[in-house]
């Protein structure tokens, strides 16, 4: 399928859903993921792309990631709750933390992804989810990625009709959110209308690409 029209039909895939959770947490639920080990020789890069349970669950996906985490990053808030970003006061972005093996994906290809995989083109928004902690980002962690993601930002504009409006920032801290957002996709897949409207249409662009 051409690349354009790939992106055009995922983008018209209406949201039927929000990125809300539906299930009864418990305790153990709420508490925040660990942080994801870095092994030696990996990198990291974390991204903001709309919901992060979408993003998280294609960066699964693919050959040379090591882990994808769902958490919070780019506001004043130290330990924030889900429900602190939801008000959009605490400033922080929904982020995925990638790690990678850059012998077998670079720093360039998960980029790339980040493009296909949201409309970076809407502020502060993703379908029905709509709020700064849904800006689209790039949080870099050195002056060589800040490089690569301006590069790469300049490259995806001609894949867009509308300016692209991610922002690119020195990269915070990073905190992993609550354990039920992790791998939210493989355990509520069933169940969320979420899952099957807004997240299965990301990992079917996965496969037409591959």
């Amino acid at each position: 399928m051409n690349r354009r029209l790939a992106l055009a039909l995922l983008f018209l895939i209406p949201s039927l859903a929000s990125c809300e959770p539906e299930k009864v947490m418990s305790e153990t639920d709420k508490q925040p993921a660990k942080m994801p080990a870095v092994p030696e020789g990996a990198e990291v890069a974390t991204l903001g792309a709309g919901c992060f349970w979408c993003i998280e669950t294609a960066y699964r996906q693919l050959d040379g990631v090591i882990s994808s985490t769902s958490g919070y990053m780019g506001g004043k808030t130290k330990n924030p709750t889900y429900e602190e970003i939801c008000t959009g006061d605490s400033g922080h972005a929904e982020v995925v933390h990638v790690v990678f093996d850059p012998k077998k994906i670079s720093y360039e290809k998960v980029l790339a992804w980040f493009w296909d995989l949201h409309d970076p083109t809407t502020l502060n928004r993703q379908g029905n989810d709509v709020g700064t902690q849904y800006r689209s980002a790039i949080y870099y962690y050195s002056a060589a990625q800040k490089k690569t993601a301006e590069a790469s930002k300049t490259a995806a504009q001609a894949n867009f009709k509308d300016p692209i409006v991610t922002e690119i920032t020195k990269a915070g801290e990073f905190y992993p959110a609550e354990n039920y957002h992790q791998n939210y996709y493989n355990q509520n897949k069933s169940k969320n209308p979420y899952c099957r409207f807004v997240i299965e249409p990301k990992l079917k662009k996965l496969k037409l690409d591959h």
